[in-house]
């Protein structure tokens, strides 16, 4: 039992698993090196092995010296000593996980950039190690080549194999090392004894930096006499290493002032990585301002730095940069996209978390930032996470009173929307989708809006799809601005199979026909060509009535089918503008990158590109990016689209507020279009007060038309009651037949004002029949009618309303304007003059009835003082 004891394996309590040895690092070292792990946590680690046994006393002495040393000298440029163990066998010393520079070149990068700029931070920190050890120390290294450097996870460079260290200030004469291989590196004063009485504490470790220098460019050095050949050594480097393998050890530079004259513009070691990898070190002690300046412009030079460099030592100083630092929103950028280098359980475990933190920021640079970038993380977010911890956050977007946020969080929703629960994107996305389209003020984001709705079509629920399509694109082709317009044709033809053929006939087209005679033709021939798209889907189902069910295929699945007919037969709608959002010119100029959707799934036939020029927007090129307004008005509160409520947002209706930034002009009372100069004074018509207020309250409206009934109702009692009376007591004073024509003649003059309208807005006699009036004249008329119904000319100043543009008349009115609904049986898709069964027509008579029976009323009511006594100042009939 205690033989036992005493003969067991020692090595079994180093809490290391020690692994297979590297290759080539034992023929220039007493050393062997094994790859090793962590028995507890599995990190990985380095175990340099030295067999006692099989050593001679020299080399013994040789490895405890350098395990003293390797304990007591620390340094962010020295091998990191992290654990060792001594037995009567072995000799086992474990340090961090690296790898011999002398077998680490052959994995260099073969771009000369990237090379050139990691071999300068290399020998860099090398540089500052023998500096440390020369002056700080007081120390020569004495073993300074390509095997006694070290490469960790991270690229740096670390100096090792400390078996020679001595002090500076003892025997200049150079060790005998062990092996032999290694006097390859010896400084020539090895050999001259003359030479070492001018020998200076670091010459000789200058030798070895300059053999070293040579190394990096050329290999393991095999002979010293190559030293001499510098033909791929940089020349701005080749001055300071002729210094450094001088036969004179005086005229060696000391390592201090290797830094300092390299470090200087145009210097070796002045470059963007050893630059930037400085910063990080000293972040700690930079102000704010030059954090914000380092992070803003530091994502730029990251194609150029080494992946290891990027992930292992750059992306961990920017995350504790974030999370325990003031380095702002600046940091996002260089975090996410270094980001990419991580794998699934990494990302998750060391950004999503920051992610996730981040979106609940208050700040709108940080949120700004965060929604530009999303397309570089939302692969790597799962699902729950996004309902449940972004979502929510993301959602306040919509309302917020800065433009630039509303608009990115419209096009966040593209990435987000595979992502997303029924609830979030059937109801809450679509919610704030309608709001927008229809209220905001900014035609960029109604455009980007209708843009956004036909990239996620794809994943939106069928019957919610087949709701609401048709109606939001048919209220953007009556947006008046134009390029809302273009979206609204264009996102018809991208999305074109998931319409009823019937939907296709009675509303699609119809609506498009409309705006073949816009005024621009950047709407008009876009129009023309969905036309002929969709007039050719019919025409093929009317000559093979079997192709129905194949083109009606994906209204009513889930995940459409990219190869099926219809999506295959559709090559017209290519060039579809969900390709693209639409870009501003204050947008065009900022120098920020572009956020650029990826393509969700769609038929294959619309993954085509398009032109990101607005000037030449067209049915086959319309840009679509970003318009970056700041807007100082208030949005509404989500308390007043509840979540059952997103519904009543009417698709077929647009705001009042117009985009002053919009190319179309106002129109005079002729009809023709003026010159823009009057653009932001009249806005085209479209906030104009005899439009009427869009929050007018239905339920006012409802008691409004239930007293008007009541009116009309009493008024043709009274009418046939003072007709009778008026018949008995007049007749001597006014014959009956002269009555009626009075009466007619005061209807006459009630209705020639309305007469006078209709002639500016249309010629034609069915028209004239439909003038009607706007909501606020038919107020006026109604409270002039109840308090002055002594007051013929109450209805005159109908001539002094301007009426609205052709283009506006034809297709933008919409009887039901102050209706904010989605659902089909409220929309009317367009206005059609010749349509006699339209619920638009029927409105229109409806309130010309209405104007009428008020004018029966008035003229009942005088009818009625005619039948009483005369009055002093009356006018005797």
């Amino acid at each position: 039992m205690m033989w036992s004891f005493f003969s067991r394996d020692s090595s079994k309590d180093f809490p290391y698993d020690i692994g297979e040895p590297v290759a080539g690092f034992d023929n220039y070292s007493i050393w062997t090196l094994h790859k090793a792990k962590r028995k507890a946590t599995q990190e990985e680690v380095s175990v340099f092995v030295y067999d006692i046994r099989s050593g001679s006393d020299t080399k013994c002495e040789l490895a405890k010296a350098a395990l003293k040393r390797l304990k007591t000298l620390r340094h962010p440029s020295i091998l990191q000593y992290l654990d060792s163990l001594e037995t009567d066998k072995m000799l086992y010393v474990a340090t961090e996980a690296v790898e011999p520079l002398g077998t680490f070149f052959t994995k260099l990068a073969t771009d000369n950039v990237q090379k050139g700029l990691y071999l300068a931070w290399g020998i860099f920190q090398i540089t500052r190690a023998l500096s440390f050890l020369n002056n700080d120390g007081n120390l020569r290294h004495n073993n300074v080549s390509a095997w006694s450097v070290f490469v960790n996870a991270s690229g740096e460079w670390k100096l090792g194999s400390l078996e020679y260290v001595a002090a500076a200030d003892g025997n200049p004469m150079p060790p005998v090392k062990i092996p032999v291989t290694l006097e390859v590196y010896d400084a020539p004063e090895k050999n001259d004894q003359s030479k070492l009485k001018a020998a200076t504490k670091c010459s000789v470790d200058m030798w070895g930096l300059g053999c070293l220098v040579w190394e990096a460019f050329n290999g393991v050095l095999r002979q010293r006499s190559n030293l001499k050949d510098i033909e791929h050594i940089p020349k701005s480097l080749q001055s300071l290493y002729c210094e450094l393998v001088g036969a004179s050890p005086s005229n060696r530079p000391n390592p201090a002032d290797i830094i300092t004259r390299c470090r200087k513009p145009g210097g070796f070691f002045k470059n963007d990585l050893v630059d930037t990898l400085l910063f990080l070190e000293e972040i700690q002690i930079k102000d704010k301002a030059e954090k914000n300046r380092f992070f803003s412009g530091l994502t730029t030079h990251l194609e150029n730095f080494p992946d290891n460099v990027c992930k292992h030592k750059i992306l961990p100083q920017l995350i504790t940069a974030y999370e325990y630092g003031d380095a702002g929103s600046a940091v996002l950028a260089p975090m996410f996209k270094l980001g990419k280098l991580l794998d699934e359980v990494e990302y998750q475990k060391r950004i999503v978390p920051c992610v996730v933190k981040l979106f609940a920021s208050t700040d709108r640079v940080t949120r700004s930032r965060l929604l530009q970038q999303l397309e570089l993380f939302i692969a790597h977010l799962q699902p729950p996470v996004v309902n449940e911890q972004i979502f929510p956050q993301v959602a306040h977007g919509f309302l917020d009173t800065n433009a630039t946020i509303r608009e990115q969080t419209v096009k966040s929703i593209i990435h987000l929307a595979p992502k997303l629960n029924y609830n979030n994107l059937n109801v809450e996305v679509l919610r704030h989708f309608a709001r927008l389209q229809a209220r905001d003020d900014q035609g960029g984001i109604r455009t980007n809006t209708t843009v956004c709705l036909g990239k996620i079509a794809p994943h939106l629920h069928p019957q919610v799809r087949q709701r609401v399509l048709v109606s939001a694109f048919i209220r953007a082709m009556r947006d008046p601005f134009p390029p809302a317009r273009v979206a609204g044709v264009l996102a018809l033809a991208a999305t074109q199979q998931y319409f009823l053929l019937n939907e296709v006939a009675n509303r699609v087209l119809p609506s498009l026909c409309s705006l073949t005679v816009d005024p621009e033709k950047t709407v008009r021939e876009p129009a023309f060509k969905t036309i002929r798209g969709f007039l050719g889907k019919l025409e093929k189902v009317s000559e093979d009535p079997s192709l129905r069910e194949t083109m009606e295929a994906d209204v009513h699945t889930a995940t459409p089918s990219i190869g099926n007919a219809a999506a295959t037969w559709a090559g017209w709608a290519v060039t579809a503008v969900t390709a693209k959002f639409y870009r501003s010119q204050s947008d065009s100029s900022r120098p920020r990158p572009p956020l650029t959707g990826r393509n969700l799934s769609k038929p294959a036939s619309l993954e085509q590109p398009s032109s990101s020029s607005l000037s030449t927007t067209t049915s086959s090129v319309t840009s679509m990016t970003s318009l970056e307004h700041e807007s100082n008005d208030t949005s509404a509160s989500a308390s007043d689209y509840g979540n059952n409520d997103w519904d009543n947002e009417n698709w077929g209706e647009m705001d009042t507020s117009q985009d002053p930034s919009s190319p179309l002009a106002a129109t005079s009372n002729n009809g023709q279009l003026v010159t823009a100069n009057a653009l932001n004074e009249v806005r085209d018509g479209w906030d104009n007060e005899e439009w009427g207020s869009l929050e007018e309250d239905p339920c006012e409206e409802e008691e409004q038309a239930e007293q008007e009934q009541q009116q009309q109702q009493m008024a043709r009692q009274s009418i046939s009651s003072t007709t009778s009376s008026s018949q008995q007591q007049q007749r001597p004073l006014l014959p009956h037949q002269h009555q009626q024509q009075l009466q007619q003649h005061e209807l006459n003059d009630l209705i020639e004002p309305l007469a006078k309208l209709n002639s500016h807005i249309t010629t034609s006699p069915s028209r004239q029949q439909q003038a009607t009036l706007r909501p606020k004249e038919l107020a006026n008329l109604s409270s002039s009618a109840t308090t002055s119904p002594t007051t013929p000319g109450a209805l005159t100043n109908c001539n002094n309303i301007s009426p609205p543009s052709a283009h506006l008349n034809n297709s933008m009115h919409n009887a039901n304007w102050n209706s904010d609904s989605w659902a089909d049986g409220e929309f009317e898709p367009f206005d059609d003059p010749g349509s006699g069964n339209s619920k638009l027509d029927e409105a229109r008579r409806k309130r010309e009835e209405k104007k009428l029976q008020r004018q029966r009323e008035l003229e009942a009511r005088r009818a009625q003082r005619a039948t009483g006594p005369l009055k002093l100042g009356a006018k005797k009939l």
